[in-house]
């Protein structure tokens, strides 16, 4: 009886490489598409540039009631072919200013925790970067989520901790606080990368919208599904997927793309 001929584990190996490096090379489609047609600024230097106010968001003095907000703009550079950088900003009622919440990691130099917590304009330029609405919540009830943002920013567990990739970075804070207040409903772009770098090495946690679960390993590789984000994977940070609720794709470096007309 002849023996039976295996395929040596060594071609295995390589066929498997292959496929995952094509695999890569097609998520990194989208960020190299931003990079190269992307409304990117790769000239002005980060101490040029601006941090104004868009104006975008209601002024305090014509809005007495409570707000929640959240923004993310491309990050610096050519790092905004990749991910954006998010941030919360709320305004408790009759307040005569925003606090705004976010991670900035160069504080780290300076020996302070890199959680940021300031009053002002809610809509600024991420270095020269215009911001996004990504969630705007207001009425009564606004006033007892401020609480709880609150609390959350200040049992975020990495204060002294950052990195870039695949985190704990400015939107795996924004996720945090919203899995601790899912009633917020944010569902963060896949270009908020970070986000999926789970608190303290869990495997598994509620979606940042509160809408479904999610399995995640550092951040790195993970698998998603609600019903606000839809069916999503995340392979090296690079999240793409389908949004069944506003019918669209997620896609690396381009963001979300409805299909609808509805997002």
């Amino acid at each position: 009886m002849s023996p039976v001929n295996h395929p040596p584990r060594r071609n295995l190996w390589l066929k498997w490489s292959a496929r995952l490096a094509g695999l890569i090379w097609l998520l990194l489609l989208g960020p190299f598409a931003v990079l190269a047609f992307g409304d990117l600024d790769l000239e002005t230097h980060w101490s040029q540039a601006s941090h104004a106010s868009t104006g975008q968001a209601p002024t305090p003095a014509e809005t007495p009631e409570p707000l929640i907000l959240v923004y993310g703009a491309r990050a610096y550079n050519w790092r905004g072919a990749f991910a954006i950088h998010t941030w919360i900003a709320t305004k408790r009622h009759r307040a005569q200013n925003y606090t705004v919440y976010q991670v900035i990691g160069w504080n780290l130099y300076r020996g302070q925790s890199v959680v940021s917590v300031s009053q002002s304009a809610p809509d600024f330029l991420w270095y020269n970067a215009r911001p996004a609405l990504l969630l705007e919540r207001r009425g009564p009830e606004v006033e007892g989520l401020i609480d709880r943002i609150e609390t959350a920013v200040a049992n975020y567990p990495y204060p002294f901790a950052y990195r870039a990739w695949p985190g704990p970075n400015s939107n795996t804070f924004t996720a945090f606080v919203a899995r601790q207040v899912p009633e917020l409903g944010l569902d963060l772009p896949p270009t908020a990368l970070g986000k999926d770098y789970l608190a303290n090495g869990d495997l598994l946690a509620p979606m940042p919208s509160g809408t479904g679960w999610q399995l995640s390993l550092a951040g790195l590789l993970g698998l998603g599904l609600a019903w606000e984000e839809g069916v999503e994977v995340n392979v090296l940070g690079l999240s793409t997927g389908l949004d069944v609720n506003d019918l669209g794709l997620r896609l690396p470096g381009i963001g979300r793309i409805t299909l609808s007309g509805r997002g």
